[in-house]
Parts: structure tokens; sequence; C-alpha cells
């Protein structure tokens, strides 16, 4: 990757996350990296609408929850505005809406909700899985470069792996399980992948780590909606909603695991759910996301 060594801070903080505020509440977004699709990439557009949302609040109260709804495709040749509407602001809970649009329509509309600090003796969580550490797995760019160097690789698959490689993606991850991508025997609906942001972003506003963790859930995750069906060649993939829910705090440069399972797949559309557990096991995010995948040779 070209950016590998860089700070990325200035990608994903000072650049990808850094709106442009043209007014009260008005703030204008930039891209960075923008997919094979052509479309804009589905988490910077929830990323930078919590941003926006975050730029609303005040600095005691942190976001638990956002649920957005991608309703057109972004464009990656133009800038994205972010509109913030003050919906509600209480004592315990607030709420604020964003509206993302391009040439004057909505491209996502965002609701997200700050909570301040309520302490509460009633907790429980799940077990995070238990899976090797990261410092023991390969890098996606390292299982690609391992790929790369075997001489009888198709050819249609070295172009695919090269392209891969080249796309400057500021998000670092090792799969535990990664799927043979030269085989195409069904898989359970389910992966488990380290993730975290590339570069140093450090201690700062948890609000901030939490736009992160937004961008980065978006990558990949209804692709597990895939694995069982890869004998099917994918048309048109795109994700219809995504909905995140903050539970504890976390780094978003140190490593999480990522839980991503599919549980239903029908219709044209696929519901995916996900899970970032802190290396330490404790959970720190959950989100779901529906998303509508068409094949190539299916009729609908």
């Amino acid at each position: 990757m070209a950016a590998a060594g860089k700070d990325l801070r200035s990608v994903l903080v000072t650049s990808v996350l850094n709106l442009e505020q043209l007014d009260l509440d008005l703030f204008r977004g930039r891209h960075y990296w923008v997919p094979v699709t052509k479309r804009l990439f589905g988490g910077q557009i929830v990323g930078q609408a919590l941003v926006a949302a975050a730029k609303a609040v005040s600095d005691d109260v942190h976001v638990h929850s956002l649920h957005c709804y991608f309703v057109r495709a972004g464009d990656p040749t133009v800038p994205v505005l972010y509109q913030v509407e003050r919906t509600r602001t209480g004592r315990s809970f607030s709420v604020r809406s964003v509206k993302a649009i391009q040439h004057g329509m909505p491209i996502l509309t965002c609701q997200a909700s700050f909570q301040a600090a309520q302490p509460s003796p009633i907790q429980h969580q799940f077990h995070m899985p238990d899976v090797p550490l990261p410092e023991e797995l390969l890098t996606q760019e390292e299982l690609i470069h391992k790929y790369l160097q075997d001489p009888n690789l198709l050819e249609r698959y070295r172009q695919g792996l090269t392209k891969m490689l080249a796309q400057e993606v500021p998000i670092e991850m090792k799969p535990v399980n990664p799927p043979d991508v030269f085989r195409r025997s069904q898989q359970e609906p389910k992966q488990l992948v380290w993730v975290r942001a590339r570069g140093h972003i450090g201690e700062c506003d948890m609000k901030l780590h939490c736009c992160v963790a937004a961008y980065i859930s978006d990558y990949a995750l209804l692709a597990t909606a895939l694995l069982p069906h890869r004998h099917h060649q994918v048309g048109f993939m795109a994700s219809l909603d995504h909905s995140l829910w903050f539970h504890a705090p976390f780094r978003a440069d140190h490593w999480m695991l990522y839980e991503c399972e599919s549980p239903w797949a029908g219709g044209c559309r696929a519901l995916v759910q996900g899970r970032l557990w802190r290396r330490d096991g404790v959970l720190a995010a959950t989100c779901a996301q529906e998303g509508v995948i068409r094949v190539k040779d299916s009729k609908l």
C-alpha cells in the first residue's frame, strides 16, 4: 500500500473525519478512499455523519447509538454536505438527526443518540470468542503477497489481488480464518477478523474513536452473507441501512476482534450482525446491517 508507511492520523482524523464547517450545523466532507464500485464507501458517510452530529452536542455526553439509511448511491466526484438537526436535548439523552446531501438530494439519513454518564449495577455481556492473538496472524496484505507468490496462480486472480493490494484502505485487518479465495466451497456465514485504524490516533475524545469505529464497521461486513453462496457471481451489492450501539470505551487504533455473522438472507437482501471486542474481552460495540445482494444469474 502506498500509504502504509505514513502516519495515517492525517488520513483518518485530519482528512476523512475532519469536516469543514460552513455554517451552524452545516458541514462539508471530502473523500479519501473510493472502492472499486466507484460509489462512496458507506462507512465514510456514516463516520462523517456521526462527526457532524457530535459537533452539535456538549463535551460531557457520549454517543451510545446511531441508525442510518442509505437512500442513494454516493458520488465520489463531489463533496458531501452534512446538515444537522438538533432533534432533542434532554438531561440524560440527546438526539441529533443528520442528512447527508449531494446534488441537492439526501444520500443518507442518520439519527444519533448521546447519553450523559449514568452508572448502573445492571451489567452483563456475552463472552468473547477464543481466537489467536493478532500478533500470531498475517495481515490481509501479507496474505495477498503470499497468494501472489504462487507460480500457478491464474492471471485473473493475480489481477484481482493486485488491485486489492493497490487500494489505500485506512484499516488494518488480520483474518482469523481467511477463506480460500480460489475455491468456491460453501462456508458458514461467519467470520472473525482483527481490525484497527491504521496509524496513531491516541487518547482523545471518545466520540472521535466512535466515529472511526463507525467507518471501520461497514468494511466487508455485508460480504459475510456471501460465504455460503460463493458459487454465485455477485452482480450488485450495497448496504441499505446500518446501526451501531456503543457499550464501553475503546481505542479504534488498537486491535479489536470483529465478530461477524449473517443469520438470514432472502428476497435479494441479507442481514448481518457484528460485535467489536476489545482484546481484553470487553464488548465495545455491536452493529447490524441489511444489504441488497443480486447475483448475475438472477432474473430479479
